[in-house]
């Protein structure tokens, strides 16, 4: 294994510690980085529960890590890794992209959410979005690219050159289609919140609009047409030019994407929220929900695609890794 391996390895390894180390604080009980009046403090067994799921989760980049750099996680089956590593791009990719542009969008004077009386104060102090997101922007570039160096060695001749070829069956360009039109509902809503309506919005979502809503909005419309553009040219193929890979980035980021953001705030709702206006609205559980659909889709799809892609090479046709 190379220096840079190694290096990468340790990176992801100690950028998990300070949000597992926040986790495991509060799990016990402690407040640090709570503030008093903050919202969380009033729903402790649902918290637990929250902080003990989210530290199982971090956990899991570790886990990832030592398998992407041993020779044991060469023989791990493809989709006992696979998975995983898609659920941590999904989950990852918005942190490393919204962050940033928030940060930068600030810095030119965008606006910036103030605690109210009426919305229970503060969430969190504002240090731990910076330690926290911090340390998963670190984690997402040092697991991404230990993921492409091992990929390129085990599956590498899966995504070399190109394939003119068109779907067989049929199945990954209905799938396309399918997840093309259902993406039209979420996209449309997205747009319209982008463009100032409050159609479909909680109040507390409506009283919190501040450039970095606007931010989120846009990305997620960028989620929806990555992975909406990557299973059409999966299934269609009708650009001999452009590289396997390419569509195959964009389904596997959009995907992960849009499944993983749409799954937590449906979970989050799930655990039950006091002040109705904090509850997410009917328009704002479809548009996770269909997110969630879209981004199944267009995964399935690429799966069996690569799938497809595997039994066609052959000893004779297969190139070094």
């Amino acid at each position: 294994m190379s220096q840079t391996r190694r290096a990468l390895r340790a990176l992801a390894i100690l950028a998990a510690l300070p949000y597992l180390t926040l986790k495991v604080a509060w799990i016990a009980g402690s407040h640090v980085g709570i503030p008093e009046d903050s919202s969380l403090l009033d729903h402790r067994v649902a918290m637990a529960f929250a902080n003990g799921l989210t530290v199982l989760m971090d956990a899991c980049v570790i886990l990832l890590a030592l398998l992407l750099t041993r020779p044991w996680g060469l023989r791990t089956p493809a989709w006992l890794l696979a998975f995983p590593m898609w659920a941590a791009t999904g989950l990852l990719t918005p942190i490393m992209a919204g962050f940033p542009l928030q940060l930068l969008v600030k810095a030119f004077g965008g606006s910036v959410a103030r605690p109210s009386e009426d919305s229970g104060g503060a969430f969190l102090d504002e240090w731990v979005f910076g330690v926290v997101y911090g340390g998963f922007i670190l984690q997402g570039l040092a697991l991404g690219t230990l993921f492409v160096l091992y990929a390129r060695d085990r599956w590498g001749h899966l995504w070399r050159g190109r394939d003119e070829g068109q779907d067989r069956d049929g199945f990954g360009r209905a799938a396309a289609v399918a997840a093309a039109l259902l993406a039209l509902v979420p996209a449309a809503l997205h747009l319209l919140w982008i463009t100032g309506s409050t159609v479909g919005l909680d109040e507390a979502r409506i009283e919190a609009r501040t450039t970095d809503f606007f931010v989120l909005e846009a990305m997620d419309l960028v989620y929806l047409g990555s992975a909406v553009a990557g299973g059409l040219l999966i299934a269609f193929r009708r650009v001999p030019a452009l590289p396997v890979k390419v569509p195959l980035a964009l389904a596997w980021t959009g995907s992960g994407a849009l499944v993983c953001w749409g799954a937590w705030p449906l979970f989050a709702s799930l655990a039950g929220v006091d002040d109705i206006a904090r509850r997410p609205t009917a328009g704002m559980l479809l548009t996770y929900s269909v997110q969630m659909i879209v981004g199944t889709l267009v995964a399935a799809l690429a799966a069996r695609f690569l799938r497809e892609r595997a039994n066609a090479v052959t000893p004779e046709t297969r190139l070094p890794a």
